[in-house]
């Protein structure tokens, strides 16, 4: 038999190696589950995932906390009402020396109306308020912008991580084909007296062994298609196929990545955003030195009832008005200390944000070797898996021969297996690198 016969039979072998697998193990309905592409993963996680659900709260609560009156800027109007009631006994000597005698007598009073309050001054903390609810605000923004990111990565990641699940799945299943075959001649041979019997048992162990680790990988698959369902927030039992391509966007430059990501990364921005609410705290305390001026008014109804008293009844109503202003002047030193204090908290913001901007672009850097590493070993890894392919096949036909021995074969698949293997490792290394660098920049984004 020639060698390209040969490699078309190795092939039947496979595709029938894998419709006999599908049959006696439990494996996903690849042939009646739908396409799931890549752009429906994330648009699924965009509209379900738990944590952007969250995030978007939260920003919402923030953006709601920014208003004038939050800030206490605006009056506070309050309306209210009281009541009281006693019964009471009373003994009364007058200037004529009678005596007057009130037995069980109810009194009874009560008053209502509206009070309104207004801070006209107060050192100019409230404008200080009303900046560091924005920047939160600005914060909560930022978080979420972040959350959406990291879990667009994730499903990214988890995506293109069961493409490279799947990548192994076919090359194991290639293997074991090969090792049926290599069971076959050794059978064929065996029967007409050219080799032991030790020579089919080895190879009925070779086909062993690969099925079990067909069956661990088809295990590790079924798991991460759980793990991205969780990410997409849907039942982790909706089976469904993926792409069997990654493709890796080769033309990232590194200063390009540091410099967006000074400007677009979460977590600079967050530290910048920092540094200017403890600026704006430091305002807000040193506030407490100026006076406090407001004014305050109402308009009151009185009425009470006094049995025992000159007037039984009374009523009254009226406006009232005045303004308040008070001083701090002495308070134990704690004004100094809440500054000084203050001032060291500004102090650590700066410091984090130096100590963040480093963190990142060594993150950068470590990410951005790992990515051009990667480039590099798919382009070396797909020549040499090409060149163990053509290796396997060559020492397959050798066997057929009785050239080689069942170790050298073996060893020959083991061969094919590790190069195909750093070869979809490789791409996916590039992939998970590429889409942490973007996921850094605040970058994504699907073609």
């Amino acid at each position: 038999m020639s060698v390209k016969p040969l490699i078309c039979l190795i092939f039947c072998c496979a595709v029938f190696a894998g419709r006999v697998h599908a049959q006696t193990t439990p494996t996903p309905t690849i042939d009646t589950a739908s396409v799931l592409t890549l752009k429906d993963a994330v648009e699924i996680a965009l509209r379900n995932n738990y944590d952007i659900k969250l995030s978007k709260n939260t920003a919402t609560i923030a953006s709601n906390n920014v208003s004038l009156g939050n800030a206490r800027m605006l009056p506070t109007v309050s309306g209210n009402y009281t009541i009281s009631n006693s019964i009471q006994s009373t003994t009364q000597t007058r200037s004529d020396s009678t005596v007057n005698r009130i037995t069980r007598a109810n009194n009874t009073g009560s008053n209502y109306g509206v009070a309104l309050t207004w801070t006209l001054f107060d050192g100019f903390n409230m404008f200080a308020t009303y900046d560091a609810l924005k920047q939160r605000r600005q914060l909560s923004d930022v978080q979420l912008r972040d959350t959406i990111q990291r879990t667009v990565a994730n499903v990214i990641n988890a995506y293109y991580d069961l493409v490279n699940q799947n990548k192994q799945i076919q090359a194991l299943q290639g293997v074991i084909a090969i090792s049926r075959t290599q069971l076959r001649f050794a059978n064929d041979r065996y029967s007409v007296g050219r080799v032991a019997r030790l020579d089919v048992y080895n190879a009925q162990v070779a086909v062993n062994t690969d099925t079990a680790t067909l069956i661990t990988q088809l295990q590790q698959y079924r798991s991460s298609k759980i793990e991205l369902n969780r990410l997409m927030a849907r039942d982790p039992r909706i089976d469904f196929k993926i792409a069997d391509t990654i493709i890796v966007d080769d033309k990232l430059v590194l200063n390009d990545i540091i410099n967006q990501a000074n400007t677009q990364n979460p977590a600079i921005l967050s530290a910048n955003i920092n540094q200017r609410l403890a600026e704006l705290n430091l305002k807000s305390i040193r506030a407490t030195r100026y006076p406090q001026i407001s004014v305050n008014s109402g308009y009151v109804w009185n009425n009470s009832t006094n049995p025992a008293g000159f007037a039984r009844v009374q009523r009254s109503n009226g406006l009232n008005y005045g303004l308040a202003a008070t001083i701090n002047i002495f308070d134990g030193f704690n004004q100094w200390r809440r500054e000084r204090n203050a001032k060291l908290q500004i102090d650590n913001a700066n410091i984090n944000v130096s100590q963040t901007r480093l963190e990142i672009q060594a993150q950068i850097t470590d990410l951005y070797n790992s990515y051009t590493a990667g480039l590099a070993q798919v382009r070396l890894g797909q020549a040499n898996a090409d060149l163990a392919r053509q290796t396997l096949e060559i020492s397959l036909e050798k066997y057929r021969l009785g050239t080689i021995t069942p170790l050298e074969i073996r060893e020959a698949q083991r061969n094919y297996l590790n190069a195909q293997s750093i070869f979809f490792a490789a791409q996916y290394q590039s992939k998970v690198a590429e889409t942490t660098l973007k996921q850094i920049t605040n970058s994504i984004g699907l073609q």
